[in-house]
């Protein structure tokens, strides 16, 4: 590992903390690792996911649950105030693409209404001292100058993108108007083991070479992206969480990259290498409503926080096949 883990253990033990998608990818590590640090973790949960990651192990068990969903304010305000929550992680949204493009009411329900929700709940509540948002690389939408950095403006197109931009927006106007302590989060995409959408490249690919089939990629191979690894992801929203007030970065945004931008084509090059296959790809340059380039600048993070990724891409995708490999002949 290039880095190392410099977030304070001993700052979240016995800190109440609020997640929203704790059974979603990012959300299952955050989850746990906050339970091994000895934080007392609610979790908000709207559906049941027996094979999300959360459950991998008996993290869960030392948590609470509140079941309900992003839209409903009431159930928020309750779980806030009767869990003592003095540190918010907004985790949850709709989160596909595809998804978004087919369905954009409810991605725009989950992800602008449900910001709105924890927002306006945080704010009502006097515990609260610090609230992280995630928001996206994708709510930078296309832009002519790369790699993103955090003073361009949030321009997003397409349903998905312009969700995160208001998501974005929203939390920063929280910050101007209420002067609410919330900091804003824009990583690249996560890739790790216990990622369920199956129809994102790299859970994909992996699944695909295990079956001994062809992997398929939808666009033409040639988009650029970030690959950011879910644990580095977790280890800086917990690092940003615990430098908010002491570093006073309330209403600041900052992006999270390794800085490595890789074709589409490369990055299934690079899984096929490591599954040692010689399996070639399918390219079906069928992709659309999706911007061709994107990758961010986490200079801001390392000057300021004195952060920066522990992995490699490459030791990043190990850890992530030998996850699915080991999911994949259990399910």
């Amino acid at each position: 590992m290039e880095g190392m883990v410099r977030y304070m253990t001993s700052f979240w033990k016995e800190r109440n903390v609020f997640i929203t998608g704790c059974t979603g990818f990012l959300g299952s590590y955050m989850s746990k690792k906050l339970v091994e640090l000895g934080a007392n973790v609610t979790g908000l949960v709207r559906d049941t996911i027996p094979k999300s990651n959360l459950y991998v192990g008996d993290h869960y068990k030392k948590m609470n649950i509140v079941q309900g969903s992003l839209e409903d304010y009431d159930l928020i305000e309750r779980a806030l105030g009767e869990y003592e929550i003095d540190t918010v992680f907004h985790l949850a949204a709709q989160a596909i693409v595809g998804v978004a493009n087919r369905n954009p009411m409810s991605t725009f329900k989950a992800n602008i209404l449900g910001t709105c929700n924890i927002l306006e709940c945080c704010r009502k509540s006097p515990l609260v001292k610090r609230v992280v948002i995630a928001s996206s690389d994708k709510a930078y939408g296309d832009q002519i100058t790369l790699p993103y950095d955090e003073d361009m403006p949030l321009k997003g197109t397409h349903p998905y993108d312009v969700s995160k931009s208001c998501t974005d927006l929203i939390a920063q106007s929280y910050f101007h108007t209420y002067k609410l302590p919330v900091c804003i989060t824009r990583c690249g995409n996560l890739y790790g083991g216990g990622d369920l959408n199956f129809n994102r490249i790299i859970p994909q690919t992996i699944r695909s070479v295990i079956n001994n089939k062809r992997p398929i990629i939808r666009s033409d191979g040639t988009f650029i992206r970030d690959y950011f690894y879910v644990e580095d992801a977790s280890n800086a929203y917990l690092l940003l969480a615990e430098k908010l007030e002491a570093m006073n970065l309330a209403g600041e945004a900052f992006n999270f990259s390794n800085e490595i931008q890789l074709t589409v084509l490369d990055l299934v090059e690079k899984i096929l290498i490591a599954m040692d296959s010689s399996l070639e790809p399918l390219v079906l340059n069928e992709g659309s409503n999706e911007i061709k380039h994107q990758y961010l600048s986490a200079k801001k993070a390392r000057e300021i926080l004195g952060w920066k990724p522990c992995y490699t891409i490459d030791e990043g995708l190990r850890k992530t096949i030998d996850w699915y490999k080991e999911f994949l002949k259990n399910s």
